[in-house]
């Protein structure tokens, strides 16, 4: 049961969508905002597991070279049906919202051009617009992208279904940002370490992916490493300005110390599974991190 219950989760992109909802709780714990809607979580979750699926559909009819391949291959029908009642949830839920939605929230225009261009970034990522180009092969924006999308998916658009569906409408907008170039930075190199496992086969098809151009020991300490460390100074300095504990500081510093780590020990090749469960893990452990210090700070 558990030999099948794991690659299940991880494989059917349902863990993602978990951390979709996990990080979105964040964000509004650690902005002091009430909770979303359950229909707000049902959307992002559905949407999230739809988009990372996409690009897997495809590999049900292609040679088994890897354990997701073979899982999708098996599950093809199953996978089908999902991505049906998924688009029919997201499309019952947005239709509500549009329907009865009874103002349109003011938002600062930075924030109107972000919740704008994250569907935007989103569909060009798998070029689903007609002679535009598949961000996705694009190998040194690929990762930034997808923690564009990220970001905004769990930072911006559970602040704006809270405006819309008027719980609130006082939101530090300051740390709001700051908040989004977090998460975008943290999902980017998160990403990147991704690429790590697709190395072999982003060289075939010639998508120059950071670790592609530089290779797998620059790849991990001239950009990963700089990345995270900026990333965690940029922390420091915004948790003395704001005077946060120290308790509060090591506990949101702890995602940024476990993501060097991991960085670390990518040197050596690994199973898909542990990239499914350990990288993607580490946003998880990021959310939780974040909760606890929004209650202890309380």
């Amino acid at each position: 049961m558990k030999a099948r219950l794991i690659p299940f989760l991880f494989f059917s992109n349902y863990f993602i969508g978990f951390l979709a909802i996990a990080l979105s709780v964040e964000t509004v714990f650690q902005l002091r905002l009430p909770m979303n809607s359950f229909s707000f979580y049902l959307l992002l979750f559905s949407a999230t597991v739809v988009f990372y699926t996409r690009a897997y559909i495809p590999s049900g009819q292609s040679p088994v070279t890897n354990p997701r391949t073979r899982w999708y291959r098996q599950h093809h029908r199953f996978i089908r049906i999902s991505q049906i009642v998924f688009l029919i949830i997201i499309t019952i839920i947005v239709y509500r919202q549009v329907m009865f939605i009874r103002h349109i929230p003011k938002l600062p225009v930075w924030q109107w051009f972000l919740l704008l261009t994250i569907p935007l970034a989103a569909t060009l990522y798998y070029g689903m617009w007609t002679y535009a180009p598949r961000l996705r092969n694009i190998g040194w924006l690929k990762p930034f992208l997808i923690g564009y999308v990220w970001a905004g998916a769990v930072v911006l658009l559970p602040v704006s279904f809270l405006m819309i569906e008027e719980k609130t409408h006082n939101v530090p907008n300051g740390f709001m940002l700051w908040l989004f170039l977090k998460n975008w930075m943290f999902c980017a190199v998160n990403a990147i370490l991704f690429d790590l496992k697709d190395y072999a086969d982003d060289a075939n098809k010639e998508i120059k992916t950071f670790v592609v151009r530089a290779g797998l020991r620059k790849t991990i300490f001239l950009i990963i490493i700089p990345l995270l460390l900026t990333g965690f100074i940029s922390f420091i300095l915004f948790a003395s300005y704001n005077h946060f504990g120290i308790a509060v500081i090591l506990i949101n510093a702890l995602p940024f110390l476990l993501l060097i780590y991991i960085a670390f020990t990518m040197q050596q090749r690994k199973n898909i599974l542990y990239y499914l469960v350990v990288i993607d893990g580490v946003l998880l452990v990021k959310a939780c991190c974040g909760i606890a210090a929004s209650l202890l700070q309380a």
